[in-house]
């Protein structure tokens, strides 16, 4: 069914009702942008929320699993957030935009149609107009035709009159009807043009603008579906983003142990101090003894008194050790004093257990910057060999200044490292019980370190070997050789133990697989620390692929016992591998 052949006297009906649609497309236009406004504006309040909320990562307290939990669950809100932030972007370009230009568009062409249906009814009334006019002409004819053939005949039936009278009667009759057969021919055309542009205007006109009005309506309702749905498909796609981040909430909140957090509250906060003992009776009736026991121990009862209330709940903070307790602070003294350097902390003020707990994460940094500045060493060293090797590149003397900068640091290092070490160990033997305080806490051998210098990784797993590891090296002296891969191949050759320790702690040496096969194209001089020996033609194993330096680890597929290095590095450009396996192979 069409607007234009059932609502063909409707004109101001359907003009109404097509604005009124256009409206409304409007006012949804203005929904999604004050919504788009609303999702923006809740985005940001979510994120100012989760950044005044987010607990610090750095303190101590992050490391409760209430508290972790909660700063993840921020952090899937502030995803959330982000979310909502896209919903509101993509509403705003995919559905306001477009519906703004929409609208403009129905707006002109509703404007264009109604004009044109203006017109053609402004036509049709003209029409109208000129046929009354004519109609009316023609009547006015007629009846002055009448009148004047009834003049005539009265003056042919009067005798009186003269010929020549009624001959001017007879001649004015016949002008008014020739004026009323015009007027009547005029009428009749008239008639005939309006008829024919009446029935053009409601077949063909008045319908065809009404049908376009109808197309624009049903434009601007699919229109309305069509971001309908895709504001609904807006939301949609970023629903499993969010289920995601309700699903890392809920893990969160699933990570809760609270276990783990009051042995946290125990760990953090233990003393190591064992409760006060009973509070012995003193006997007033005996005031000589009583006396006599004052005179001769007079520092016991102050003592007594005074290492009953640390660590507990009334003892209140910790301000000086007195008693046995002062130990430790005098040990801590006494060797920043031997030592030379008052600016280390031996944390001597804290309670044993948190005492130990700073020592082993100051022990703990120190090792993992040895690691750091012996690989930067190590690289400086391979760089001043290869500006040996060909001057051209460089000046060798120009990695000398570095070279001694770094090992000043390293020295000092390993200096704080050792102090920090023998801090521990005294604070182990002072809190330990007295079967175990008798010996001192064993340190394991730095053989494997040795080995894993070798290698020129600075990966975090190497790093945390040598946390382990390193403990050891508080008795080595300090003036270290020049390369790390040379201090590792003289480990290996000549390590000798100079602590006693039991066998069940020294780890043996595990060698590296093999990658593949090489043999030397060049006779190569050892000329440098960390390299062997290579004959031409000589049969080796590939241990390290080449790491950018120009340097390959080898080692030989049949060692001499009495060869300290039998493995290696050498320079890639002297090898060929000619076999390389598909996977490491084991020694």
């Amino acid at each position: 069914m069409s607007w234009g052949t059932e609502l063909w006297d409707q004109y101001d009906q359907i003009a109404h009702h097509t604005q009124k649609g256009i409206d409304f497309l409007e006012k949804y236009s203005r929904f999604v942008d004050e919504r788009c406004k609303i999702e923006q504006d809740y985005a940001q309040k979510l994120r100012r929320l989760t950044k005044n909320y987010l607990p610090k990562q750095k303190g101590d307290d992050y490391k409760f699993t209430g508290i972790k939990a909660f700063s993840l669950m921020l952090n899937e809100i502030n995803d959330l957030a982000g979310q909502h932030e896209l919903i509101a972007e993509n509403l705003s370009t995919a559905v306001v935009a477009d519906l703004t230009t929409l609208i403009k568009s129905l707006k002109d062409d509703r404007r264009k149609q109604l004009q044109e249906g203006t017109r053609i009814q402004a036509l049709l009334t003209t029409s109208l107009n000129a046929l009354t006019k004519t109609k009316e002409k023609y009547e006015k004819a007629f009846g002055a035709s009448e009148r004047a053939l009834e003049m005539f005949n009265k003056a042919d039936a009067d005798m009186n009159l003269s010929r020549a009278e009624v001959d001017k009667h007879r001649m004015t009759s016949n002008v008014k009807r020739q004026q009323m057969d015009d007027a009547k021919n005029e009428y009749a055309n008239q008639l005939q043009k309006t008829n024919d542009y009446q029935r053009q205007y409601y077949n063909h006109f008045l319908p065809g603008v009404f049908s376009s009005l109808q197309d624009l309506e049903e434009k601007r309702i699919i229109s309305l579906k069509s971001y309908m749905q895709k504001s609904a498909n807006i939301e949609q796609e970023v629903l499993p983003i969010v289920t995601q981040c309700l699903d890392g909430i809920q893990n969160c909140t699933n990570s809760i142990d609270e276990k783990q957090d009051t042995l946290l509250v125990i760990d953090k906060h233990k003393s190591g101090f064992n409760p006060p003992g009973d509070i012995p009776f003193e006997d007033l009736s005996n005031a000589s003894s009583t006396t006599n026991l004052a005179g001769s121990t007079p520092s016991t009862t102050p003592s007594d008194k005074k290492l009953s209330i640390l660590g507990t709940i009334t003892g209140g903070k910790l301000r000086k050790r007195s008693g046995l307790l002062g130990i430790f602070a005098q040990t801590s003294k006494s060797l920043a004093g031997i030592g030379g350097d008052g600016g280390l902390d031996d944390f001597a003020e804290l309670p044993p257990n948190q005492r130990r707990k700073k020592l082993q994460s100051k022990i703990d940094a120190l090792t993992s910057k040895i690691c750091q500045e012996t690989a930067a060493r190590d690289g400086l060293m391979k760089m001043k060999t290869v500006y040996e090797a060909n001057p051209a590149l460089g000046d060798p003397m120009s990695i000398q200044g570095q070279l001694t900068e770094n090992g000043q640091i390293l020295d000092k290092l390993r200096s704080d490292l050792r102090r920090y070490q023998v801090w521990l160990e005294e604070c182990d033997a002072r809190t330990s019980s007295p079967a175990s305080s008798a010996r001192t806490s064993p340190r394991r051998s730095s053989v494997s370190d040795d080995v894993q210098s070798l290698s020129r990784s600075t990966s975090d797993s190497s790093v945390n070997h040598a946390k382990n590891s390193l403990t050891s090296q508080g008795g080595r002296s300090s003036n270290s050789p020049e390369s790390g891969i040379a201090h590792s191949a003289h480990s290996l050759a000549h390590h000798e133990v100079t602590q006693d320790i039991d066998d069940d702690e020294f780890y043996d040496v595990e060698p590296l697989p093999i990658l593949g096969r090489c043999r030397g194209l060049y006779t190569f001089e050892a000329s440098s620390e960390g390299s062997i020996p290579m004959e031409d033609g000589e049969e080796l194993w590939l241990i390290e692929m080449d790491q950018g330096d120009g340097w390959t680890r080898v080692r030989r597929t049949q060692p001499d016992p009495a060869d300290l290095m039998p493995e290696g590095f050498v320079p890639t450009s002297y090898i060929e591998i000619y076999d390389k396996f598909a996977q490491p192979q084991p020694v």
